[in-house]
């Protein structure tokens, strides 16, 4: 069955990720694959897609991207190369004349953290987008139970049967460094785009509060500034609270990188406010390194027993949580082994047998 996969929208961090682990398992469950992007997305094309057939739009404005490539380019090429479904991993799709599958993992939530109009309206705007796909879809995927409730409620739905969750998995770049001697010592490590839903405040504070007593306490932080102005605060709250030397901004990283970076730190924290799934805490699982991380959204989902979990924009408990993994070896230990055995739940394998199902429903209702 041919699939066209819109991946448009797919530019960064778990879009490309999502693109890279799931196209050659789609492609091995039998499906014909085409992928079709715009130019400024072709060298990640090239290089995720491999011999996959590759159409690219030209570079529009994100507007004419959504309503008018999207809405009428895209189905014109559907029909031109008789896809029986259109699968859009990234929450909007075509809304007439394909048979369309969805992957829904936008946070709607993270409007009401935002105080900024400009930011609110971009979040309504996209919540309303997401809607008018969805009602027109014949099939959705999930990311997480947490995001299916929050979804189902933030839309006024008891139930709805086109959905299915389906948890994403980890890639096998990710795993334990082969001693864990060559960890540094007393270094913290956190890996996300900066967005105000990521909470990296509530980090730089208990980072703060730590180094009295761990005065060689490093954090490195990689991800790429997408929120400017959140991430220019963040350098000014490093500055105010003395951490300059402290804290590295690392930016975003190749895949290698920041796999071989789970295995170089001692504690990786995810301070999130806002999830759907959060792919971090599964490459950090199943990299053997323990987890503090903030209990909400759909982290306690996904993390189990398996971490520390701390109130949200709690600085003391995350302080306290971050002490007790760099202080008790015993402790270390025991939490690194649960997240190894948790990441084994986590299986791209699994994802695309059952997205393959999925879309192969759609293809022949």
């Amino acid at each position: 069955m041919r699939v066209l996969i819109n991946a448009v929208h797919s530019k960064s961090g778990g879009g490309v990720t999502y693109l890279r682990n799931m196209l050659p398992l789609l492609r091995a469950e039998g499906l014909d694959l085409h992928v079709v992007v715009q130019a400024d997305q072709e060298d990640m094309a090239r290089e995720v897609c491999g011999t996959l057939p590759l159409h690219i739009l030209p570079l529009r404005s994100k507007l004419v991207t959504v309503l008018l490539q999207e809405q009428i380019a895209l189905p014109i090429l559907a029909a031109r190369l008789k896809a029986r479904v259109v699968f859009s991993p990234a929450n909007y799709g075509p809304l007439l004349g394909v048979r369309s599958v969805l992957l829904l993992r936008n946070a709607f939530e993270v409007d009401s953290l935002e105080k900024r109009w400009s930011k609110r309206a971009y979040w309504r705007a996209v919540r309303l987008l997401t809607w008018a796909c969805f009602k027109t879809c014949r099939r959705a995927i999930i990311v997480s139970a947490h995001a299916c409730r929050a979804f189902l409620d933030g839309f006024g739905l008891a139930d709805d049967p086109r959905i299915s969750v389906v948890h994403h998995g980890v890639g096998t770049a990710f795993h334990p460094p082969a001693d864990d001697g060559v960890r540094v010592r007393h270094r913290l490590l956190a890996v996300s785009d900066l967005y105000v839903q990521k909470n990296f405040e509530t980090l730089l504070r208990a980072v703060a509060r730590l180094k009295p007593d761990f005065p060689d306490l490093s954090l490195h932080i990689a991800g790429r500034a997408l929120d400017p102005a959140y991430a220019q605060g963040l350098r000014d709250l490093c500055h105010d609270l003395k951490l300059d030397g402290a804290v590295t901004f690392l930016g975003g990283q190749p895949p290698a990188r920041v796999a071989a970076l789970y295995r170089e730190a001692q504690v990786f924290v995810f301070p999130s406010l806002v999830e759907t799934f959060g792919n971090p805490l599964v490459e950090a699982m199943a990299s053997g390194i323990p987890i503090v991380c903030t209990k909400a959204a759909a982290m306690p989902e996904i993390l189990g027993d398996a971490g520390i979990l701390v109130q949200p924009r709690d600085v003391d408990s995350m302080a306290d949580a971050i002490a007790r993994l760099l202080g008790d070896p015993a402790l270390w230990r025991v939490t690194a082994d649960k997240g190894l055995d948790r990441a084994k739940a986590f299986s791209w394998k699994k994802n695309a047998r059952l997205t393959a199902a999925i879309l192969r429903e759609a293809g022949e209702a």
